[in-house]
């Protein structure tokens, strides 16, 4: 094995980094990651239901019990298990959030991992935050160091990048060693892997819980005196040649405008900063589907808002996206709800019917609506050969008398340059639990929610979701 004192190596850099960065973060970093837990336990309560994250409970819960909680179920898990089916719901209605530099599904891996060690260790609120922040920082130098061609080739970075990101987390949530963290780092990348052949299908959502349970296995070995290799990020069968291709290093040397701080290269030198959490934020999410359709959407939802046309004034809809997005919305003539979450068309259709797009238009019979389907003929799609931060989503509305209305969207409503406030946080909270649960029981699940930092136990919080939601 390698020197392990060697910190330029980004295995052993990031190890030092979880365990040696003291926890005083500044007040917006501990308030931002409190919103993205807001964000993603509402999603992850409703998602509870989903049937693909039935059936992962129901896959798992003969597999053993332990102190965590698995939502919307009363059986209570092992921490893999429950990180496992939190990870899936988190991510089963593709309402949670998007983080760039990684090109992930942030909080959906995160969280349900942090949230099922949390229980296990009966961690403090304060604790859970710090760990977020860390593992999300990990994350992002971890994405930005074989992004964008990572993902552009096929990798769904939710599932691999977002298996090193929890195991960070985990790391140091445990508290563990900078040569016990850089062994979770490595033995994570084991475990990191996901196609983007699986969109539409279970199996996506299934992503994030393999990759949030990936996180505490890795993390729970390495407290054991579990060592692996220190040239699994960067090495000649590293993450960065196997997982970007045998052309990395010619990629890596043409970059000249990286976007989301993605070099190809692993930052060893200044991981923290700046701090991602800040730096970059979040694209949260208004609409139940892929977030590559939602410049497109957001574009079209305030061109119909501001000039109060109809379907039926409309003769064309004209899309210009980076081709990247579109390569994700590969579903044209969706049948069914989990391909219409990755359809453009669909998404579109639904703004132009209704002029909003909410959960109850992904069940298979909206999906199957004739007058959606209809209008897929009148909605064209152009794909441009430049990146997101090089070329803003531009919709043209042709309307049937002769007029075209324009829209140019760099970002979606939801992302730095729009975010929500907390009253949206809270909104989109209550809109996504609406009657699962009691109001006495929603009333403290939001009180501990709202003082996570201060929350002694983490428990506190989970122990009313531990009921059947279905």
């Amino acid at each position: 094995m390698p020197d392990n004192t060697d910190i330029k190596n980004p295995v052993n850099a990031y190890g030092a980094w979880l365990a040696e960065t003291p926890n005083n973060w500044h007040a917006d970093a501990v308030h931002s990651a409190k919103r993205q837990f807001i964000d993603i336990m509402g999603v992850s309560i409703l998602g509870a239901a989903d049937e693909s994250t039935s059936k992962v409970f129901e896959t798992v819960e003969g597999w053993g019990d332990g102190p965590c909680t698995a939502i919307g179920r009363k059986r209570t898990l092992s921490a893999p298990w429950a990180a496992l089916v939190n990870g899936t719901a988190a991510h089963a209605l593709d309402l949670d959030d998007n983080f760039d530099p990684a090109k992930t599904h942030a909080t959906a891996v995160l969280a349900p991992a942090i949230i099922a060690l949390g229980e296990q260790e009966k961690s403090s609120g304060h604790d859970c935050l710090d760990a977020y922040i860390c593992g999300l920082q990990i994350m992002g130098r971890v994405g930005q160091g074989v992004n964008p061609t990572h993902r552009n080739r096929g990798w769904h970075a939710t599932a691999t990048v977002g298996a090193i990101g929890a195991a960070a987390a985990c790391a140091r949530l445990l508290k563990l060693s900078a040569k016990q963290a850089a062994n979770a780092v490595s033995l994570s990348t084991s475990m990191a892997a996901g196609f983007m052949s699986q969109f539409g299908t279970m199996a996506k959502p299934i992503h994030a819980g393999l990759a949030a349970k990936s996180g505490v296995v890795a993390a729970s070995m390495a407290r054991k005196g579990i060592t692996a290799g220190r040239d699994t990020l960067d090495g000649p069968t590293g993450m960065n040649r196997l997982m970007v291709g045998p052309d990395y290093e010619e990629l890596r040397d043409a970059i000249t405008n990286p976007e989301h701080g993605q070099t190809l290269r692993f930052e060893t030198e200044s991981i923290g900063e700046p701090l991602l959490i800040l730096d970059n934020g979040f694209r949260v999410k208004r609409f139940p589907n892929c977030g590559s359709a939602h410049r497109a959407m957001d574009a079209l939802s305030l061109l119909k808002e501001k000039h109060r046309f109809s379907v039926n004034d409309v003769s064309k809809v004209t899309v210009y996206l980076p081709r990247t997005h579109l390569n994700n919305l590969m579903h044209h003539d969706p049948k069914d709800p989990m391909q219409a979450k990755f359809s453009l068309q669909y998404g579109l259709a639904v703004i132009l019917e209704t002029g909003g797009c909410a959960l109850h238009d992904f069940t298979p019979e909206a999906v199957m609506r004739p007058e959606m389907r209809s209008l897929y003929k009148v909605i064209e799609a152009n794909p441009v050969d430049k990146s997101e931060g090089r070329f803003p989503t531009s919709v043209e509305v042709h309307l049937k008398s002769g007029v075209t209305l324009e829209k140019s969207l760099a970002m979606p409503l939801g992302s730095k340059a729009a975010p929500f406030t907390d009253e949206q946080y809270w909104k989109k909270f209550d809109d996504c639990v609406g009657i699962l649960i009691t109001p006495g029981e929603l009333t403290k699940v939001k009180q501990h929610l709202e003082g996570l930092q201060h929350l002694q136990d983490l428990t506190l919080i989970m122990a009313p979701l531990r009921k059947s939601m279905a």
